[in-house]
């Protein structure tokens, strides 16, 4: 049976906050799929970006980008207040995104968020974080000992930590543990607003097409927490590297 939709990447999505995100502009262009008879939403990667800003070079397998992360639905739950976010000055104009900005401003909104929620965590976080403790754990840590080392890449982090030697993994893990704590959090609002957006598309009938990048990307904490999974050196450098540097291997 045939079908058609239309191709839409979150991020350009109107907003009012510098980027698209599981706002009610997205809920609305569900409804307009809908009514011009559309069956598919193809979107683009929703991995969280790293250097660069592409979707198809992430952080993470697993973990959604936190910029997509609506602020009104926060302030919703009583996780923001208004004064938090909504007078912010995020630099941007209809058709360009500030990246920069983004970074320096958004993690500072939800990090109010975050601490908010942690100070009465629900049963639906702790399921969260329960249910993904695959990956969730090392992601927080990753994420957590970037901020650390002003966004460098793990290798160049100090030997011990490159490594994943047990001792300096939880030394860190107990000195940086308010922020592996946000970072499991962002996740945490990342997934949940992203399945109530999925979950009104497919009640509406619309298919999500996704999307996702083809490699890995070197900066990631795929690579750091599973070095023997990939094609590295006795100095943990690639042997052998797929498409244009850094993009991935």
């Amino acid at each position: 049976m045939r079908a058609s939709g239309i191709l839409m990447g979150i991020s350009s999505i109107p907003s009012k906050y510098g980027i698209g995100c599981f706002s009610k502009e997205a809920y609305e262009f569900v409804d307009i799929l809908k009514e011009a008879g559309q069956k598919l939403w193809q979107i683009l990667p929703l991995g969280q970006t790293g250097y660069g800003d592409s979707p198809y070079q992430s952080f993470s397998t697993f973990a959604g980008n936190p910029y997509f992360i609506d602020l009104d639905d926060l302030a919703k739950q009583g996780l923001l207040l208004p004064e938090e976010y909504a007078s912010i000055d995020w630099e941007c104009t209809p058709d360009c995104i500030n990246y920069g900005v983004m970074y320096e401003k958004r993690y500072a909104v939800l990090r109010c968020a975050a601490k908010r929620l942690l100070a009465k965590p629900g049963a639906d976080y702790r399921r969260f974080v329960k249910e993904n403790d695959f990956w969730l754990p090392d992601y927080a840590l990753f994420m957590a000992l970037k901020d650390a080392h002003n966004g460098a890449c793990w290798l160049e982090w100090e030997e011990p930590l490159r490594r994943r030697e047990p001792a300096a993994l939880a030394a860190a893990r107990q000195q940086y543990a308010d922020d592996v704590a946000f970072w499991q959090v962002v996740q945490y609002l990342f997934y949940a607003q992203w399945n109530a957006l999925k979950g009104y598309a497919n009640r509406m009938k619309i298919d999500i097409i996704g999307d996702l990048p083809i490699y890995v990307a070197l900066d990631s904490v795929d690579v750091w927490s599973c070095p023997q999974e990939f094609q590295l050196d006795e100095n943990l450098l690639p042997t052998e590297v797929a498409g244009c540097p850094p993009d991935g291997f």
